[in-house]
């Protein structure tokens, strides 16, 4: 990555929360008592120009930390998979400017973002593709990008802060292609519940400095993670995935509690799934 002259980005909509995203996960990572390194994420912020606090405010402790955890859960996930999969294939779907790849990479692993090409040609200008690592200009939505995965050595499709922009036909839609297409593989995604989704498709969310949030067509409550079972035969096994113990009141005590707590837990502004599919 080059740390000369400032890169200027300038997106709209949906493809604008990525940068939303890492500035949250790079002011995270600068914390000095931080559990949760992400180094790229920091070089990234500090290489665009774009006006980040004007935007989004100024960096929230609280959301920050909030970030960093449901990213630390995508990454326990990958690593769980490349365990057993040492050279297999991680699909990122909506990856946006995620550095996922960095954190986790043993070497061994094969890459593939797939996402808008507004947002890609962002991706590829700050973050060059590499031999083990490439990135698709196609949308989660069309099928062609299937046709790019090696499934030879194993698949986990990753799907960060994506399916919520989705309407429900597609996100179902989504996952029984998934299902279809890497048997033997898995998909993890994330859900905002449904009071949530709500909230953002009507009137939406705004911050001081006037961003508001895109609409969240889909959301999925807590108890209703059977549903996905429900979108392909090949689905075996459909589980909440735990959020690491973070710092703090909320994060230490009170969030692993109200996983727990079925009238609580979908207060929880979003929560981690991971589906896996039966072997053909």
């Amino acid at each position: 990555m080059d740390h000369g002259t400032p890169r200027t980005v300038s997106l709209s909509a949906v493809p604008e929360t990525l940068l939303w995203n890492l500035y949250h996960r790079s002011f995270a990572a600068r914390q000095p008592s931080a559990a949760f390194e992400d180094p790229r994420s920091v070089a990234l912020v500090d290489s665009i120009d774009y006006p980040f606090e004007e935007t989004f405010g100024p960096p929230s402790p609280f959301l920050a930390q909030g970030q960093a955890l449901r990213v630390l859960t995508f990454d326990a996930v990958v690593r769980d998979f490349l365990a057993e999969h040492p050279d297999g294939t991680v699909v990122a779907l909506g990856e946006g400017l995620e550095t996922q790849f960095w954190r986790v990479d043993n070497g061994r692993v094969h890459w593939l973002s797939v996402d808008l090409p507004e947002t890609v040609a962002v991706r590829r200008d700050l973050l060059a593709d590499g031999e083990r690592r490439r990135t698709l200009a196609c949308s989660a939505l069309d099928p062609a990008w299937i046709e790019e995965v090696d499934t030879s050595r194993g698949v986990l499709v990753t799907a960060q802060g994506l399916l919520m922009y989705l309407r429900p036909a597609e996100v179902r839609e989504l996952i029984a292609r998934c299902a279809e297409h890497f048997p033997g593989g898995a998909l993890v995604f994330d859900a905002v519940p449904r009071w949530f989704s709500a909230r953002t498709t009507h009137g939406g969310m705004t911050t001081v400095q006037g961003y508001t949030t895109p609409p969240m067509p889909w959301g999925m409550n807590a108890g209703e993670l059977s549903k996905v079972f429900t979108a392909h035969p090949g689905i075996t096994e459909v589980r909440e995935v735990p959020v690491p113990r973070g710092d703090g009141l909320f994060f230490g005590t009170v969030a692993p509690l109200a996983r727990r707590v079925p009238g609580v837990r979908n207060l929880r502004p979003t929560m981690t799934v991971l589906a896996r599919f039966a072997p053909r």
